[in-house]
């Protein structure tokens, strides 16, 4: 046989070669892997090789051939776009698209809802409580969880900013306290930095405590920047902000009814009946919106509101006209 004949039929031979196991390569890696269960969760760790998310993937109960997924790995040129975290596989998944999830980041995530209006100690207890989350500060006093997360402040309450938080299973607590106290600053200086010229706060602390009684006071939209504007007129003038929730905030026992006479009468640090200007800290977490209002109060004269019963209030710019609004709206005379 001529030798240039050879040559073409070896050639012939291996495109033939190729082909077959370019085709067997590409149905397995469209073969569904074995799962020790389903659906399986399995943690890729932070800065793992591809040996080391291989052998992750083996011992959380995911099992092909490895050499086969590190030769399609390299040749796709994904073997660096591995991302760490939680994953979840089902029946059915493919060595490639076990690939593709684990390329893109398609981590299992969970959520954590931190809701407007909610006290520090609310926001714990739905952390605490997450079934997803590694608890990590759970038993730490209130001063540790903030030296953990590197926050300056001595007072957790109003730092954390309210939001719905993604996180993959098994992640820290630590990082949702880390990632709400992040944003909360971002937003209190954006805040502060777009304020009114003539605000009677000195400080953007002392705006997000304005901002938690705002918070406390109305969920109506249209009346926040009002009742910004009467915490900041009677600021102005020396009057007390007489604020309830302020009161509710500072008792030593849980509210079980209405504020009676004697809780308004009884000295707190936190009863703005009976001490001047603001309280020490704020309240509650405040959404953004609350901080707009607290630091773009509407233009009024308005020192008084009252609650209708029907979720908005009645502001009035003179104690007689708000005494008759408590009379019409609260005794029903």
């Amino acid at each position: 046989m001529p030798f240039s004949k050879f040559l073409k039929r070896a050639a012939l031979l291996a495109i033939l070669l190729a082909v077959a196991l370019a085709a067997l390569a590409y149905r397995w890696a469209h073969q569904p892997v074995r799962l020790a269960a389903s659906p399986i969760d399995v943690a890729i760790q932070p800065r793992s090789a591809l040996p080391a998310v291989l052998t992750q993937l083996q011992a959380g109960g995911v099992t092909f051939n490895h050499t086969l997924f590190t030769a399609m790995t390299r040749l796709l040129r994904l073997d660096t776009s591995i991302k760490s975290g939680n994953y979840e596989f089902q029946t059915g998944t493919t060595p490639y698209q076990l690939l593709l999830k684990l390329a893109r980041g398609d981590v299992n995530q969970s959520v954590v809802t931190v809701i407007e209006g909610w006290t520090f100690a609310r926001m714990r207890a739905e952390i605490d409580q997450n079934p997803d989350l590694k608890h990590d500060t759970l038993g730490l006093s209130e001063a540790a969880l903030l030296a953990r997360i590197g926050a300056a402040e001595s007072k957790a309450e109003g730092l954390f900013f309210p939001d719905t938080y993604l996180f993959a299973r098994g992640t820290s607590d630590v990082d949702i306290y880390t990632r709400a106290y992040r944003v909360g600053r971002l937003r209190l200086a954006e805040a502060w930095r777009e304020r009114a010229a003539d605000l009677p706060y000195r400080t953007p602390y002392e705006a997000l405590i304005a901002a938690s009684l705002i918070e406390k006071e109305t969920g109506r939209g249209d009346e926040r920047g009002r009742v910004s504007a009467v915490f900041a007129n009677r600021l102005r003038v020396g009057m007390p902000l007489q604020t309830d929730p302020s009161v509710v905030y500072g008792l030593t026992t849980p509210l079980d009814k209405r504020l009676r006479r004697r809780d308004l009468t009884t000295d707190t640090p936190y009863n703005t009946y009976t001490r001047p200007g603001l309280p020490p800290t704020p309240i509650a977490l405040p959404g953004m919106a609350a901080l707009e209002a607290a630091v773009h109060p509407v233009k009024t004269d308005a020192l008084y509101f009252v609650a209708r019963g029907d979720g908005s209030s009645e502001f009035s710019n003179s104690l007689d006209a708000h005494n008759r609004a408590v009379n019409r709206y609260q005794r029903g005379q």
